[in-house]
């Protein structure tokens, strides 16, 4: 690490190495709320309405929700309640977004916004300050998506709200591949919207098979299901080369990863491609869940908001690889 860098991570404020920190996402306690803010009122909460599905640029997806073309979100540690006069410290990050896209299925309708500007309160400005000048000399790097300008800090915002780390498996009959995904989530009753990197091979091989299994993983499983990440680029493979358990899906019969705790299987409708994304639509074949409530599915956050945490004497259950 040359010199340069290593005064800018001294001076960087950040409590923690790793940039996400794996979670058990039941037991964290005293998470962010998010709020739809509208004429400076708090129009309603969307913390577990909203989908994050894209990075680059940010993508939400919101569905089942008459909403305009340009929207605004606060991101805040109170509880607001609707009609309530917004004021600014109410607000952790501010987030405005526009919209890209709707899209209809069956009864179910979904709007996709893309960011344009967030604002946060998670680091103070010198801290800011330097996390965008490393940002700009050292993520520049082949296989790397960059984060440009204030993308860079939607992106810190975005990850504030603990997000879960699911593994999809794919296959063509014979072989399959298992590899993680943080970008997706259930749309309306029917519907499930997972993002893929265009170009990358988990992308082609989910377009080809048009079908999927993704499983909700134990927290145990973090360093697995982070290790697999490199899966994204490889060809698909004998069963006998993924940790999967005895266990095999409902409909597709397909070996279930070992941890799974829950799973759906999905059917692909319909994709559309927005910067470095593949969006695809799925339709919910089928949809497990356990008897007893889920205690312990893997999810993460980003290293600025639990140094934020840290320093106002958060508790934080966070797993360190």
């Amino acid at each position: 690490m040359n010199l340069v860098k290593k005064v800018l991570n001294k001076f960087n404020g950040l409590h923690y190495r790793q940039e996400y920190l794996c979670l058990a996402k039941e037991s964290f306690n005293q998470p962010l709320n998010v709020y739809l803010l509208q004429h400076n009122h708090i129009i309603t909460d969307i913390t577990n309405l909203h989908l994050f599905v894209g990075y680059c640029p940010l993508i939400f997806a919101l569905p089942n929700i008459a909403l305009p073309e340009n929207i605004q979100l606060v991101f805040s540690n109170r509880h607001l309640q609707p009609n309530e006069i917004f004021t600014q410290k109410d607000a952790i990050a501010l987030l405005k977004l526009s919209r890209i896209k709707q899209q209809a299925a069956e009864t179910d309708t979904i709007g996709y916004y893309t960011g344009t500007k967030g604002t946060h309160k998670l680091q103070a400005y010198f801290y800011q300050l330097v996390g965008s000048v490393t940002n700009r000399l050292y993520n520049k790097k082949p296989g790397n998506v960059f984060l440009k300008g204030n993308l860079y800090k939607q992106v810190q915002i975005a990850y504030a709200i603990p997000r879960t780390i699911a593994l999809i498996t794919v296959s063509d009959g014979n072989y399959f591949n298992v590899f993680p995904t943080d970008l997706h989530g259930q749309a309306g009753a029917g519907h499930y919207i997972i993002s893929l990197r265009t170009g990358g091979k988990a992308c082609e091989q989910v377009e080809a098979a048009g079908r999927l299994l993704i499983s909700d993983m134990d927290c145990a499983t973090y360093k697995t299901v982070y290790g697999s990440g490199k899966n994204h680029m490889q060809p698909l493979k004998p069963k006998e080369q993924f940790a999967f358990g005895y266990q095999t899906s409902e409909s597709f019969q397909w070996p279930l990863p070992e941890g799974t705790l829950s799973y759906k299987e999905l059917t692909l409708l319909d994709t559309f491609t927005h910067g470095v994304h593949k969006i695809l639509l799925f339709k919910i074949v089928y949809s497990h869940q356990p008897v007893t409530p889920l205690t312990g599915t893997l999810a993460h956050i980003h290293n600025t908001y639990a140094t934020w945490r840290y320093k106002k004497g958060m508790e934080g259950n966070y797993l360190l690889r």
